[in-house]
């Protein structure tokens, strides 16, 4: 019987094909597993350099300059009071605190207002409009830095509570290595075991990107700031033009960072467990709302990159969940070390960071919910053609033409 030559062909690329996927599988899970390997490897370095604010010796108070703490309320009604109090009980010898109430619809005013009658050093600044071409909190720490006597300057948000010692700690290690700026990480409390997944998870993924113990390598690109604790010296503050050249900026905390890198000052950054204390959004919808305002922002507001960084989310941060049972032999395997090693480094990360290890196991439900996150703010941004923040609109236009 003639053998056909269609089905003889049609079976040849069949096995052809299936042997080209079982490859670039392999390949694949190869190459991921060797990711994370270096992945390991660069941020098992990294902490290595990371120092803890709790670790830094107390200085003598008398070597200690004038500080200005600046903090900018919007509507902080639930956490302000708890926030200002440690602020004002930090063992500092000569400090005054400023806050900015900008445009606040609750009762934060007059909650500032009662507090500063009984606290000498609490100057209260009610910002009633916004300047225009300026978001609304750049425009409040900006206005608290023109008003500050301080040598050096603390930038910080309402709902951070600081150890009474934090920012003695801080200012000496800044003055005794010769820094022009230091951010330090808070300790994030999670209310619950999914935002505390993705808090941790989080957490990876801003240690990738930023690289933070780089930022006081002046021979690197990488540079760091955090808006619950970015302390600068009001010289190197004025001298990169306060935060006008990011007036316009959601990330403001990275991007005064950037600044100062690229001004040639010294930078450094060091976590501040058990220091810096703040709680994080009480749901995951709070934390996507929350993080409406900068997601866009983080990828420069480029479709195409936001595009090209969700897929390489998905191949090597999600996908190896589901590989692990879907493929068989080497490639399983290979996966299966992936998976081992994601859950070692996201579960050690979340362990130093004071958090429950075993939150590591929502690593990739978190990831998920991450590119949700990304996706929805920037749909929202295009469909709007800008954000919301604080109750105002800003157009997209004026949010991309403020690159840095």
């Amino acid at each position: 019987m003639p053998t056909s030559r269609t089905g003889s062909s049609t079976v040849s690329w069949c096995g052809l094909s299936t042997r080209l996927t079982h490859s670039l599988l392999l390949g694949l899970a190869a190459l991921t597993l060797l990711g994370w390997i270096g992945l390991l490897v660069q941020l098992g370095l990294g902490r290595r350099h990371m120092r803890q604010l709790a670790d830094v010796p107390l200085p003598e108070s008398g070597t200690l300059p004038r500080m200005s703490v600046i903090v900018t309320a919007f509507n902080e009604e639930r956490s302000i009071v708890e926030a200002l109090r440690s602020v004002l009980a930090q063992e500092y010898p000569d400090f005054e605190v400023i806050v900015v109430n900008d445009r606040s619809t609750d009762a934060t005013g007059a909650i500032l207002d009662r507090m500063a009658a009984g606290a000498p050093r609490l100057r209260v600044i009610h910002n009633q409009e916004l300047l225009p071409g300026w978001l609304g909190k750049n425009h409040a720490m900006q206005r608290g830095a023109d008003a500050a006597s301080g040598e050096v300057l603390l930038f910080t948000d309402a709902d951070v509570v600081l150890a009474p010692t934090a920012v003695a700690r801080a200012v000496g290690y800044l003055l005794r290595e010769e820094l022009d700026h230091l951010a330090i990480a808070p300790h994030v409390t999670a209310p619950g075991p999914l935002v505390g997944m993705f808090v941790g998870t989080f957490a990876i993924f801003f240690n990738v990107y930023a690289r933070p113990w780089k930022a006081h390598d002046p021979r690197s690109k990488a540079h760091i700031g955090i808006g619950a604790f970015n302390l600068v010296r009001a010289e190197a503050y004025r001298r990169v033009g306060g935060h006008a050249p990011i007036r316009m900026r959601p990330d403001d905390d990275m991007k005064l960072g950037k600044l100062i890198k690229l001004t040639g000052l010294r930078q450094q950054f060091l976590v501040g467990r058990d220091m810096v204390l703040v709680e994080w959004y009480p749901s995951l919808g709070e934390v996507a709302r929350g993080l409406e305002k900068n997601s866009f922002a983080g990828v420069e507001y480029s479709v195409a990159l936001l595009v090209v960084s969700s897929a390489a989310m998905l191949l090597f941060n999600v996908w190896p969940f589901v590989a692990v049972f879907i493929t068989a032999g080497l490639t399983r395997l290979l996966y299966a070390g992936t998976v081992l090693l994601i859950l070692v480094v996201c579960g050690g990360g979340i362990g130093e960071g004071g958090g429950k290890p075993w939150h590591a196991v929502g690593f990739p439900f978190a990831a998920l919910f991450f590119l949700f996150v990304l996706w929805r703010s920037t749909l929202k941004a295009l469909r709007n053609g800008g954000i919301e923040w604080r109750g105002t609109h800003y157009p997209l236009a004026q949010l991309k033409a403020n690159r840095i």
